[in-house]
């Protein structure tokens, strides 16, 4: 059976789409924000995922980068964005396919079955199970995350992270290579209203880098863009 990950934040139509799918004896799991879809999508190994651009806490776009670290299940992305500039974006940061709401349901089904089908034809192609789930566990020379389980290891111990610790080193590890903006990480991590408290990303950081880099001084993985952001190197 094909399992699909509905990543969408209306809930009516997350519910229309989940129930079209079962009657047509697809697998369903369904995620109303970015932080559940990357965890299902770890967790679940879906074998598709439709995926809404317009999220509460992360942008689409950076969602499809944050699973193309990792993940290669084709992402078909269903927006109410129909501008060229949003497709190319969307495709170009990994998407396999793109559709404009509102849309019909028996297109939506046929683009699913062609991208089941270019699953089941590539050569490379794995089946569930057969270690998909290791990307959700990201390895450095020094550290180990696993973004299931949520814990991170260093050498032989376990590395006790607060929860925001947590947050940012999420956020960090599933874009990796890619400038994180200050405003941005203080939204996410701690809301709108302290998007100019950059004093607590430095707090925060030099925390996170004293836990799990080498030298602290000189950071290897957790690296910093002065004035713009930050940013995880593999």
């Amino acid at each position: 059976m094909t399992r699909v990950l509905v990543v969408e934040d209306d809930a009516q139509l997350a519910r229309a789409l989940t129930i079209n799918l079962k009657a047509r004896k697809y697998d369903v799991d369904a995620a109303y924000d970015a932080a559940t879809a990357l965890r299902l999508a770890a967790s679940e190994q879906p074998d598709v995922i439709l995926l809404d651009l317009g999220l509460p806490d992360m942008d689409g776009i950076d969602v499809i980068r944050a699973l193309r670290g990792w993940n290669r299940s084709p992402v078909l992305v269903l927006s109410a964005r129909s501008g060229s500039e949003d497709k190319i974006r969307a495709l170009d940061a990994g998407a396999d396919d793109y559709m404009t709401k509102p849309f019909s349901m028996d297109e939506l089904l046929a683009r699913l079955r062609a991208a089941t089908r270019r699953i089941e034809e590539s050569p490379a192609h794995v089946q569930p199970g057969a270690g998909a789930a290791a990307g959700a566990v990201v390895t450095t020379d020094d550290f180990t995350v696993d973004l299931v389980g949520k814990k991170v290891r260093r050498g032989d111990r376990d590395v006790r992270l607060t929860p925001t610790e947590w947050h940012l080193l999420e956020i960090l590890i599933c874009n990796p290579g890619i400038l994180i903006s200050q405003q941005r990480l203080l939204k996410e991590v701690w809301g709108p209203s302290y998007s100019t408290k950059t004093n607590y990303l430095r707090v925060y950081m030099a925390q996170l880098r004293r836990k799990l880099e080498a030298d602290p001084s000189h950071p290897r993985y957790l690296i910093t863009e002065p004035g713009m952001g930050y940013r995880f190197e593999a």
